[in-house]
């Protein structure tokens, strides 16, 4: 069953290589997409695709990079689009 999901995560996520983290990930697990960084130091994540593979990235995103902090990741479950064609870093 396809699924879209919103998620922003706050902590040391930006300069670190975590959109880049976000897309390889995204890719692998067959999800369409963006990620963008926020003018706040957040990330956000926009994300549509089978309901298993996008828990499989919520899981992925609250450990983040190597280099990354995760201090919050707040996931928000919204109806499919079909609005993405594949997964893009936004800028």
């Amino acid at each position: 069953m396809n699924a879209g999901v919103k998620i922003v995560v706050t902590g040391v996520v930006t300069g670190v290589g975590f959109r880049w983290f976000v897309m390889r990930t995204a890719e692998k697990l067959g999800v369409t997409g963006k990620v963008r960084n926020r003018f706040n130091g957040s990330v956000e994540i926009e994300a549509e695709g089978k309901r298993n593979a996008l828990e499989a990235l919520v899981g992925e995103v609250r450990i983040g990079p190597r280099m990354a902090s995760i201090r919050g990741v707040n996931v928000e479950w919204v109806p499919y689009e079909g609005k993405f064609k594949n997964f893009d870093v936004a800028f």
